[in-house]
């Protein structure tokens, strides 16, 4: 059901945990009152996986336009700030946006704003990506340590990487971040607040449904080129499908372990979306 107080000219955001619905209620807002509805997953918009990362299936996306899913090669580089420019550019040249995913930091850069800080070269990179996460943790400036996770081996190597290559932590690069692309007054934005019983539930049962839907199929034609470096191959049950068919678990034991690694994803995801959308109008669910 469409929660109310919906303008049909007004930018759409539906954030929550996965497996809670977001792509079914956007498609429904799309339906009703027009829109095309946008990715806001960062799994979501590799070619590789769409049965494993519960993309829009080939009908649903008849039914109402959509973009930025499954338009990257599974090596691409992607990151929210690739992202938000992919969006700027829908807000410039379509109709309005219905905008879904589980990726907090996607809708955090598009309604708080990003700094524009230049790409990082290669060969930083690659130091980096040789480099202990002790030794990363080590080098960053206090402001920068303080702003973020410091036990996320990602966001520890991109604040790195930032002051690397450009002489300034990333918490002054954030200081300097300009205005929001679509500030939260101009929209609709809804969170999607699961139950954790009822969303285990849906895990499940979704997990079982990928399986019999063809997720051992995409892992097994993915298998030549699997790389679990790459954020392509750390899409949630890709690990668990790999060590399966690598013969280190039985069907049975790849879809528990599945299950609970997504379980925690979402929880994850849950304590994200109460602690940076607070200003969110808040749907119950079921």
């Amino acid at each position: 059901m469409i929660p109310s107080g919906i303008s049909p000219d007004m930018p759409v955001l539906i954030a929550g945990p996965t497996a809670s619905g977001k792509s079914a209620l956007a498609l429904e807002i799309a339906e009703q009152q027009g829109g095309v509805i946008v990715n806001a997953d960062a799994s979501q918009v590799y070619d590789c996986w769409r049965v494993v990362t519960a993309r829009p299936s080939a009908a649903e996306e008849a039914r109402a336009p959509h973009a930025l899913y499954g338009h990257l090669p599974y090596d691409a580089t992607y990151s929210a700030g690739h992202w938000l420019r992919d969006v700027r550019a829908l807000l410039d040249n379509g109709p309005r946006p219905i905008i879904t995913g589980g990726t907090g930091l996607y809708f955090k850069t598009l309604t708080e704003g990003m700094a524009d800080i230049p790409a990082t070269p290669a060969e930083i990179r690659r130091t980096a990506d040789e480099m202990h996460l002790d030794a990363l943790r080590a080098d960053l400036d206090a402001d920068t340590a303080a702003r973020i996770d410091m036990a996320n081996r990602a966001r520890v190597q991109r604040a790195w990487e930032v002051q690397r290559a450009t002489g300034r932590g990333l918490a002054a690069w954030q200081a300097d971040t300009p205005p929001p692309l679509l500030p939260i007054s101009a929209c609709a934005a809804f969170v999607l607040d699961a139950d954790k019983d009822w969303l285990e539930q849906r895990i499940r049962l979704r997990f079982a449904t990928m399986m019999e839907s063809g997720a051992l199929e995409e892992a097994q034609a993915m298998l030549p080129r699997y790389d679990p470096a790459l954020p392509s191959c750390r899409a949630i049950g890709v690990p668990e499908l790999m060590a399966h068919l690598g013969g280190d678990y039985s069907r049975e034991e790849t879809c528990e372990k599945a299950a609970i690694a997504t379980r925690r994803y979402a929880k994850r995801q849950r304590t994200w979306f109460r602690s940076n959308m607070k200003d969110w109008r808040k749907v119950a669910l079921p």
